[in-house]
């Protein structure tokens, strides 16, 4: 059996998400089918991890196993022949046979993208939140974001129904502003339900001073999803690399 592993970049706007659901369209979905017209089986599709309807990724990783035995350049050339321009291979790879994208993945790398201003060019709404009113305070927002770095129960940052186990570790939080844009990225051993969403969400309530960055520290401390503030919307989130 051959360890196919790929590299993906997807535009998540027409998707609910990345994971297999029934009856709805998903990347996962999408990509499983192509595989299916090209090795004339059902070969399951093991994802590095999921990312919720509307949520892009410049560097998605998923691997599946085959009995057929093609060159990584046509299998990638393939699969992007058969998936729609919104979906695309970056890069082919046979790996290990034991090699499995979720469960060996050491860590992930998200950004957030966020403009601030009353004008979002149409070319990158797609791709871009938008915040309205007067600029953030940016020291206020890093001052805050600094918190998040460390081994922390997450739990005031994650959806109710995340799963027990709320402990994470968040190597750096960095946040910078270019060209109208403000970014937010965020490296992690690995993240709950909407969570990058919700630290972002709150981070913008720190900007506009509605919580100071000593309030922020509570919030975390308290491990209380409601005292924190909302989920930022997902187009302004990419899952930028996995790493293993």
């Amino acid at each position: 059996m051959a360890n196919y592993k790929l590299t993906i970049a997807y535009d998540g706007t027409a998707y609910k998400g990345w994971q297999y659901q029934p009856d709805q369209r998903t990347v996962q979905g999408t990509i499983h089918r192509a595989l299916q017209i090209i090795t004339k089986r059902k070969p399951k599709i093991y994802g590095a991890g999921r990312t919720d309807a509307g949520v892009h990724a410049l560097g998605q990783v998923a691997n599946f196993h085959t009995r057929l035995s093609i060159p990584t350049d046509s299998m990638r050339r393939a699969l992007n022949s058969l998936l729609p321009p919104d979906i695309r291979i970056l890069k082919c790879e046979i790996v290990g046979e034991k090699f499995n994208a979720r469960f060996h993945a050491r860590g992930k790398v998200y950004e957030y993208r966020l403009f601030e201003g009353e004008v979002l060019l149409p070319h990158i709404q797609r791709f871009t939140a938008q915040v309205r009113g007067p600029s953030l305070d940016l020291n206020a927002v890093k001052e805050a974001a600094a918190y998040l770095v460390g081994e922390k129960d997450f739990s005031s940052f994650a959806s109710e129904d995340s799963r027990k186990d709320r402990v994470r570790k968040i190597q750096s939080f960095k946040v910078w502003k270019k060209g109208g844009i403000i970014y937010f990225r965020v490296r992690g051993s690995g993240f709950l339900k909407y969570m990058v969403r919700i630290m972002v969400g709150t981070l913008i309530e720190v900007g506009k001073g509605k919580i100071t960055p000593a309030e922020f520290k509570s919030i975390l401390e308290a491990r209380d999803r409601t005292l924190a503030g909302p989920t930022a919307p997902p187009q302004g989130l990419f899952l930028l690399k996995v790493l293993y």
